[in-house]
């Protein structure tokens, strides 16, 4: 390992692969920065690039860069204009976005970008410890299990409630569910629910949903209740965070870097369910004066998501290198550039490809590095987008939400659908019903089906759930996490009685 480790370094300081990495992480920050252009469509778009230099490890590293560098920088848009082209960004709006509406925009990105880097650096040392050993362990998940882990995702939706808001989240996730079921089905290949319309045959966009849900809602309300939309006021203040807070989300990135790259180690879970779980844990276990400050701007809510999708991006190569099993649709790209180059992804690279294999792990701890120096210095710019007049800000959003929608899915329907969409999101956040648990069950919905669908089959029934320990310890998870705040609750209500009791 050690010799290995002293390839992979000579290898990744070399003048080429060092301008790779930092060539690499501006491309996938910056174009990462616009709603709708998430890492998928950014390395499709490198990937003739990356094949014409013929060096497999400086493509890969190439490649590389920009997908962690578009999860760095997709959160950008998420914490300023509440617009998440990228849904393992989407957590991040929860409270990155309150925080910018108070004034708070700088100090956002800053922890946005420490958490980044954090989650990156130290997913990069469990990638370096653990990718021999992880390997076989991700290959006991099968659809079971992943089904089972899908449940887990959606049991934690009381996360993404505010207080007594429990009922409306459990209302809007079955409603995102249901969204996920038009389309084309898991178990035979025809059109469901799609009204005659064949633009709705592959099913609603993520990134139209997420505009509809997000970034339209956003620009009505900015225009609908003027006094009540938050816009700073020019002047971004506190665009450094305190010794108090950095102790606060320590133990919060510590916990996220772990969880989140173990999560990115399964083949098919990935950053955002990675975000989604790192945020309802932590809002969990966090005290109760602390659970309240969720979704208002809390900082532990924006560092556990930021956390979480870097290392989990993180743990993707795992899976991709050891086993040659693409995780998600962006490493199964890099999977396409890696065969292209005639390099075969395995069990063998390792032995075989050692300078390839260490060269992208130690390019790792390089790009996390160039990305927390690049970002850093531009905050109090990047923050100024809020400074922006209102009569200015709000086509400005219009028009990302629109592009992002169109290049999506390039096509004009998509348009539609987001207005549609965007109008109904609107009147239910007047309604104060919270929109992110609908996502959710969208995001989710798809794979459960998929995963169920396939379990169904394989074992001609449900028995697979008792016949699977890892599965059913998994179902057992999500009920104590569906069960978890009723017992709280129950528990505030006798203590408030016996004090009333006692009085």
């Amino acid at each position: 390992m050690l010799e290995g480790l002293l390839i992979g370094l000579q290898t990744a300081m070399s003048f080429q692969n060092l301008a790779m990495v930092i060539a690499g992480c501006l491309i996938g920050t910056f174009i990462g920065m616009l709603p709708g252009l998430g890492p998928m469509s950014i390395i499709a778009i490198m990937i003739p690039v990356a094949i014409s230099m013929g060096d497999p490890s400086a493509a890969l590293i190439l490649l590389a860069g920009v997908y962690y560098g578009a999860i760095f920088g997709g959160s950008t848009s998420s914490i300023l204009l509440n617009a998440p082209g990228v849904a393992g960004t989407v957590a991040s709006s929860f409270d990155g976005y309150p925080m910018a509406r108070q004034g708070k925009a700088g100090k956002a990105l800053t922890i946005a970008a420490i958490a980044s880097f954090a989650g990156g650096t130290i997913g990069a040392i469990l990638l370096m410890v653990f990718a021999p050993m992880l390997s076989s362990v991700a290959l006991l998940f099968h659809s079971a299990e992943y089904f089972a882990l899908m449940v887990v995702g959606l049991s934690a939706i009381a996360a993404f409630a505010g207080t007594g808001q429990v009922g409306k989240a459990l209302l809007m996730t079955v409603l995102g569910l249901i969204m996920a079921t038009v389309g084309e089905g898991a178990l035979f290949n025809l059109p469901r629910f799609t009204g005659g319309i064949m633009d709705l045959q592959s099913g609603f966009g993520f990134i139209t949903l997420a505009m509809a849900m997000f970034a339209l809602p956003e620009a009505l309300f900015l225009v609908l209740k003027p006094k009540d939309a938050g816009s700073a006021d020019g002047e971004i203040k506190d665009l450094r965070i305190t010794g108090a807070e950095a102790r606060s989300i320590a133990p919060v990135i510590g916990r996220q870097s772990i969880q989140g790259f173990f999560i990115g180690v399964l083949p098919g879970a990935g950053a955002t369910i990675a975000s989604f779980l790192g945020y309802a844990v932590e809002r969990n276990i966090a005290p109760k004066h602390e659970q309240d400050e969720f979704g208002k701007g809390s900082i532990k809510g924006l560092a556990a998501p930021e956390t979480a999708n870097n290392a989990a991006c993180t743990g993707s190569f795992v899976p991709l290198l050891t086993l040659g099993i693409p995780g998600s649709g962006t490493t199964a790209i890099l999977l396409g550039a890696l065969i292209a180059l005639n390099v075969s992804p395995g069990p063998r690279l390792m032995i075989d490809e050692p300078q390839i294999f260490w060269a992208v792990i130690m390019s790792m701890f390089i790009g996390n590095l160039v990305l927390l120096i690049l970002n850093l210095p531009l905050i109090p710019y990047i923050a100024k987008v809020l400074a922006i007049p209102r009569n200015y800000l709000i086509p400005f959003i219009l028009f990302f939400t629109l592009m992002g929608a169109y290049i999506g899915q390039n096509n004009a329907t998509e348009l539609l659908i987001l207005v549609a969409f965007g109008i109904c999101a609107t009147a239910l956040k007047f309604a104060d019903y919270p929109l992110a648990p609908l996502l959710i069950g969208f995001i989710l919905g798809g794979m459960l089906e998929n995963n169920f669908a396939r379990s169904m089959q394989l074992y001609d029934g449900v028995s697979f759930i008792w016949e699977r320990p890892m599965t059913l310890g998994l179902l057992v998870i999500a009920a104590i996490l569906i069960l978890l705040p009723s017992y709280r609750a129950r528990r505030a209500r006798l203590r408030a009685q016996g004090v009333a009791d006692g009085d």
